[in-house]
């Protein structure tokens, strides 16, 4: 058993803390009070016999002890939130049929969980799932030949159609590893390399070049690329830079150690991950995919891509019901 003034509240309030070294952030996150975020630190601390941050710095760092306890705290909570996700997914059996259609972003870690997760309920349904680009993902749910989708959302209303918004994905810039010397200035030391772009009919290109168009950017236009790993493997090899999102950046983990990612420098917009059921279906069965959607991106996409870059942290974000 846990030793006496070690909670589940406690440590997530320590994560939350140790993430944005602010008890008002930290308060937002955990939706308790300022007050009340400051008690289960202290409790925490009493409990273990240790200060886990450093209450003189503004904002507060994690102690060397601290950071030997954030490690296990978080290994805790991913497992716990993760167990959460599988043991509340719904009853499908019901169902005698279900087509999924999941936006490619995801396919590294998110997609394989969910379909193991949702083939212990469908013990009597033609199940199909299928991986895409959003444009795709999206026409097929517009011909009616997905019954749920997940996908980037453009922002237009689509006729029969219900839209459950599940995450905030920020855009961000990757960059040959080193390229940008730190603190210079980001913009002038990519000067020499190009605009490495997505493909014109990917609804992600759409969506960056309108953003640029807005502000006035304009690059020589020379690599249109239609895989985003290709894309991101271009990066490393230095042959140019690229803007794309933190779910993008995470599915290009083999490239990680030759890239480097930074906040956009220019004005900054993100990307909304929602997920589309015909209006016609049920309520309950796409609300209950979409909350388990997002536990699942919460545990394996955000809190790997915040740990990785911590300045993603209230950026990237699971949109609550």
């Amino acid at each position: 058993m846990l030793m006496k003034g070690v909670t589940l509240r406690g440590l997530e309030v320590f994560e939350a803390l140790a993430k944005t070294g602010s008890v008002a952030q930290a308060s937002e996150l955990t939706g308790l009070s300022q007050p009340a975020v400051s008690q289960q630190l202290r409790n925490l601390e009493k409990a273990l016999g240790t200060d886990l941050v450093d209450h003189g710095k503004r904002p507060m760092v994690v102690t060397p002890a601290g950071r030997s306890f954030l490690a296990r705290t978080e290994a805790v909570l991913s497992e716990l939130r993760l167990a959460q996700s599988e043991l509340t997914v719904m009853d499908l059996t019901h169902l005698s049929t279900l087509s999924i259609g999941l936006i490619d972003d995801f396919d590294n870690d998110l997609t394989p969980r969910l379909v193991t997760i949702l083939a212990d309920s469908l013990t009597k349904c033609r199940f199909k799932l299928i991986t895409a680009p959003s444009h795709e993902i999206s026409e097929a749910m517009q011909q009616q030949r997905l019954h749920i989708a997940v996908a980037a959302t453009t922002g237009e209303m689509l006729d029969g159609v219900v839209e459950y918004p599940l995450v905030r994905d920020p855009f961000l810039l990757v960059a040959p590893k080193g390229h940008v010397p730190e603190g210079a200035d980001i913009m002038a030391a990519l000067q020499g390399l190009p605009l490495l772009r997505y493909a014109r009919e990917q609804l992600i290109s759409r969506q960056i070049e309108a953003h640029l168009a807005r502000q006035k950017l304009i690059f020589e236009e020379r690599f249109e690329i239609g895989s985003h790993l290709a894309l991101i493997a271009m990066v490393a090899r230095r042959v140019g830079w690229s803007v794309t999102t933190p779910l993008g950046y995470m599915r290009a983990a083999r490239f990680h150690d030759q890239i480097d990612a930074f906040p956009l420098p220019f004005a900054s917009f993100s990307r909304t991950i929602s997920l589309f059921a015909g209006a016609d279906w049920a309520d309950r069965v796409p609300r209950d995919v979409a909350q388990t959607m997002r536990r699942l991106v919460q545990s394996q996409m955000i809190d790997p891509a915040v740990a990785k870059l911590p300045w993603l942290n209230t950026q990237l974000r699971v949109i609550d019901s």
